[in-house]
C-alpha cells in the first residue's frame, strides 16, 4: 500500500530519534517555578495572586487577558515569591511569576485517580460544556505556536468542520514525547479526539502517524478496530509533515489556501497528539494544563529520555538529571534542530510548548560560513509552500517589505526546510522570520487604521 504524505515540497533530516525506547519519567519538582504570563498566541494572562500568596498544585495564578488568551495555573505549591519580568526561551524579556516550591499540595477539585473516563459515560457533557472546560482549564496547542485550543472548536461562520485531524507525526529530528505519549496513554488520547470531536460537531477523526513509529500504529490500530468513525492514517516520513495544512493535505488530500485560511477553511480542526491528551484531562478530570511530556535529548548527553515535567520547571535542572552539559561547543535548542530557539540562557522555564530541549554538540551546534547564492532553486523545491525562500530571504535583509508582503511571506510556516537544503549555507530562515514579523505588524496597523 502507497502511504499518504503531502504533495508541495518537504525534506529528509535525520531522524536522530534517540529516545524512541525511553519510557517516560516523572522530573523531579525544581525548587522555584517560573510562569511566563504569554505561553500562547494573543494577550498575555493576567495575575490574580500576589507576592505572598499560597498556592497549590493546579491554582489559577493567571487568568486570560482576552478572548484569544489562556490562563495560567500553578503546577507547584507553595508561596508565591514575587511578579518580575525575565528572559524567555526567545530572548525577550516578559513578565512571569516566581513561585518558591514547599510540597507538593493539590486542589482539591482535581480527579487524581486512574480510573479511565469514557464520552458514553459521561452524556451529560454537551459541546458547549466540553469547549468551556477546556477554555477553562488554559489548554491551548501543545505541538506549535499555542494557539488557545477552545479558539479552534469555534470556527467562524463562514467555515464547517468536517472532521478533527490529530496530529501524532513528529516529524521533527531528535524528538520523541509524543510518541512515547501515544504508547503509554493511547486510551486518554482516544477519549481526548472522541471530546473534541463532539466539541466540533463532527462525526469524523483520523490520527496521522509516520511510519516510523510502527508500534504507536499498531498500538492505535488495534484500540480503533470496529470504530468506524476513527481512522488512524500511516504517512510516508517527510518533513514538514506536521505541519497543520501539510498534515490536511496528507490525511484528506486538500489544501488549505493562503492566510488568512485556516484548515478549518477545507473542513478540518487540527489538534496535536499531545493536546488531545490535555482535553481529556480537562475535561473528563478537571485538570488544569500545567504539566507535559518533553524530550531532552542530545548526541552527548550521557542519559537523554522523555519526562513528565511541570511547567514552570527551569531547563538547566532537566539537562542536568540527564547528565549535565556535555564539553565542548554546545547549542541549546527550545524544540528540534529544524524549527528549535536557540537559547542564550538554560534557566528558562519548560513552558505549555516546550515539547523538547535538544543539546547540539561541536560540528553540529556550529553553522557554517555562508556563501552567495548560486541559484540552484533547491530551496524552491524544499518549501512546502511553494514560496520562493531565496527572494523572500534576500528582500527581506534588504528591508524590501513591500516586495516580501506582495511575495506571500505571511504563508511562510518557519519550518527550515529551505535553509536545511541550501547548499550555500545561507541564513534563510532568520531572514524571513524577520521580514514575516515585520510584515505582520505592518498589516495588523494597517487593519488597525481600518
Amino acid at each position: 500500500m502507497k502511504l499518504r504524505t503531502f504533495r508541495i515540497g518537504g525534506v529528509h533530516p535525520e531522524e536522530n530519534k534517540l529516545t524512541d525506547d525511553a519510557v517516560t519519567q516523572v522530573a523531579a519538582l525544581p525548587k522555584q517555578a517560573i510562569f511566563p504570563l504569554s505561553q500562547h498566541i494573543g494577550a498575555p494572562a493576567k495575575p490574580v495572586v500576589k507576592k505572598g500568596d499560597k498556592v497549590k498544585v493546579g491554582t489559577m495564578i493567571a487568568e486570560a487577558g482576552g478572548f484569544v488568551s489562556a490562563p495560567v495555573y500553578s503546577s507547584v505549591s507553595g508561596t508565591v515569591f514575587k511578579i518580575d519580568t525575565v528572559f524567555d526561551a526567545t530572548g525577550y524579556r516578559q513578565p512571569v511569576i516566581i513561585i518558591n516550591v514547599e510540597g507538593d499540595e493539590w486542589e482539591e477539585t482535581i480527579d487524581r485517580s486512574d480510573k479511565l473516563e469514557t464520552l458514553s459515560a459521561h452524556p451529560e457533557l454537551t459541546p458547549e460544556e466540553i469547549v468551556e472546560r477546556i477554555k477553562v482549564a488554559g489548554v491551548t496547542g501543545m505541538g506549535g505556536a499555542g494557539f488557545p485550543t477552545f479558539i479552534k472548536l469555534c470556527p467562524p461562520p463562514t467555515a464547517k468542520a468536517e472532521c478533527v485531524i490529530i496530529n501524532g507525526v513528529e516529524c521533527e529530528p531528535y524528538i520523541t514525547s509524543d510518541y512515547r505519549l501515544m504508547l503509554e496513554h493511547a486510551d486518554e488520547i482516544l477519549v481526548g479526539l472522541e471530546l473534541l470531536m463532539k466539541a466540533s460537531k463532527v462525526t469524523k477523526g483520523y490520527i496521522g502517524i509516520e511510519e516510523n513509529k510502527p508500534a504507536a500504529i499498531k498500538l492505535l490500530t488495534e484500540k480503533t478496530a470496529g470504530n468506524p468513525n476513527i481512522e488512524i492514517v500511516p504517512l510516508a516520513q517527510k518533513y514538514p509533515q506536521g505541519g497543520e495544512k501539510q498534515l490536511v493535505d496528507a490525511v484528506i488530500r486538500r489544501q488549505v489556501p493562503a492566510p488568512p485560511a485556516i484548515p478549518v477553511n477545507v473542513g478540518a480542526i487540527v489538534q496535536n497528539v499531545g493536546t488531545a491528551y490535555a482535553v481529556y484531562q480537562a475535561v473528563m478530570k478537571r485538570k488544569p494544563l500545567f504539566e507535559r511530556y518533553t524530550t531532552v535529548t542530545g548526541k552527548k548527553l550521557k542519559n537523554p529520555g522523555n519526562y513528565l515535567v511541570r511547567m514552570g520547571t527551569p531547563m538547566r535542572d532537566l539537562i542536568d538529571v540527564c547528565g549535565g552539559m556535555p564539553e565542548g561547543d554546545n547549542k541549546v535548542l527550545a524544540g528540534g534542530p529544524m524549527m528549535g530557539k536557540a537559547l542564550n540562557n538554560i534557566d528558562v522555564p519548560v513552558c505549555k510548548g516546550t515539547n523538547s530541549i535538544t543539546v547540539l554538540t561541536d560540528d553540529d551546534a556550529k553553522r557554517k560560513t555562508p556563501q552567495p547564492c548560486i541559484r540552484c532553486a533547491k530551496c524552491v523545491s524544499a518549501c512546502p509552500m511553494g514560496l520562493e525562500p531565496y527572494l523572500l530571504a534576500t528582500a527581506s535583509s534588504l528591508h524590501d517589505w513591500d516586495r516580501v508582503e506582495k511575495e506571500d511571506i505571511t504563508s511562510c510556516i518557519e519550518c527550515g526546510s529551505c535553509q536545511f537544503t541550501c547548499p550555500a549555507h545561507r541564513p534563510m530562515l532568520d531572514n524571513i522570520r524577520l521580514g514575516k514579523s515585520t510584515v505582520m505588524g505592518i498589516i495588523r496597523a494597517r487593519n488597525a487604521k481600518k
